[in-house]
């Protein structure tokens, strides 16, 4: 099903350079050209992040992480003993 889609002077304009290149015999082909690595992009992307889940998750498995709640009470310990330290240099 043919279908038309307005891509302002600068793209028609690309895809114009591109065919008098000679590097495409028509518009048709740099727009197909563009959505195939559109498409390759996005599979690409899609492969990174189900990567990063994995890995997330192994991570979980094999205990190398640890809960935020543990990680957020040990800084705020740290800060106010920071803080505490601090407070008490002023006050000498």
């Amino acid at each position: 099903m043919p279908r038309s889609f307005a891509l302002g002077d600068h793209f028609e304009n690309f895809i114009e350079e591109q065919v008098r290149n000679g590097r495409y015999n028509n518009g048709s082909e740099v727009v197909r050209e563009g959505l195939r690595l559109l498409e390759d992009w996005e599979n690409l992307h899609r492969i990174r992040v189900e990567e990063i889940h994995r890995s997330i998750e192994e991570s979980r498995r094999d205990g190398r992480t640890k809960p935020a709640s543990e990680v957020l009470g040990r800084l705020e310990a740290k800060y106010e003993a920071m803080g505490a330290s601090a407070e008490k240099r002023d006050d000498e």
